[in-house]
C-alpha cells in the first residue's frame, strides 16, 4: 500500500497567481510558510525555523483561491506531493517539489485586510466573471445566522467568524 498525502497549515508568503492552461483549465499557484519551534537540548535555547511550501491548485478551487486568498492569510492545504523536473536553456536540470492541492480551506484574514479587492491575471474571461460574482462585503459575515450553517453551530464555531462567498452554485459545476 502506498500513500502520498500532505496537510499543511501556514501563512501565504505572496498573493496567489491565477493563470490558464492552453486547454482552458485554471491554475493557481502560491506559497505557504510554516514555522516550527524546538528547544536545543545542549544549550536549552529556544530555536525556530521556517519552511516554505509551493502549492498548485486547479479548476474551480483555483479560481476561488485566487479570489479570496491574500498574502499573510492563514490557509490549510490538503493534497499530494509532486516533484517536477525540466531542462533550462543552458542544459541545467532543475527540480521543483510542490503540493498539488485537492482542498484549500481559508483561514481568518489578517487585520486591516480588505475583502473587496480582487485581482485578475488571466485576461478578459476573468473580468466577466468578476462582474457577475461580487466579493464578500465587510460586515456581511456579521449578519450570518446559525440557520445558514447548522453544522458550524453544532461544532461550537461562532458563525460570525465564517465568511461565505456571495455567489450562486451552478449545477453544471457539480461533478456528479
Amino acid at each position: 500500500m502506498y500513500l502520498n498525502k500532505a496537510f499543511v497549515i501556514g501563512n501565504l508568503t505572496r498573493d496567489p497567481e491565477l493563470k490558464a492552461l492552453p486547454s482552458g483549465v485554471k491554475v493557481c499557484t502560491f506559497s505557504l510558510a510554516t514555522n516550527r519551534v524546538w528547544k536545543d537540548l545542549s544549550t536549552g535555547e529556544r530555536k525556530s525555523a521556517v519552511d516554505y511550501h509551493n502549492v498548485v491548485v486547479f479548476d474551480r478551487q483555483a479560481e476561488t483561491s485566487a479570489q479570496y486568498l491574500r498574502k499573510g492569510q492563514n490557509a490549510l492545504v490538503e493534497g499530494r506531493m509532486q516533484t517536477r523536473s525540466w531542462d533550462t536553456q543552458d542544459g541545467k536540470k532543475m527540480y521543483r517539489t510542490e503540493i498539488v492541492a485537492t482542498s484549500v480551506q481559508f483561514g481568518p484574514k489578517p487585520a486591516g485586510m480588505s475583502t473587496t479587492s480582487t485581482t485578475s491575471t488571466s485576461g478578459a474571461a476573468d473580468q466577466n466573471s468578476n462582474d457577475s460574482a461580487s466579493a464578500v462585503a465587510p460586515g456581511a459575515a456579521d449578519s450570518a445566522s446559525p440557520n445558514n450553517s447548522p453544522s458550524s453551530a453544532k461544532a461550537g464555531v461562532p458563525t460570525d467568524a465564517i465568511e461565505y462567498p456571495e455567489e450562486e452554485i451552478n449545477p453544471d459545476d457539480i461533478p456528479f
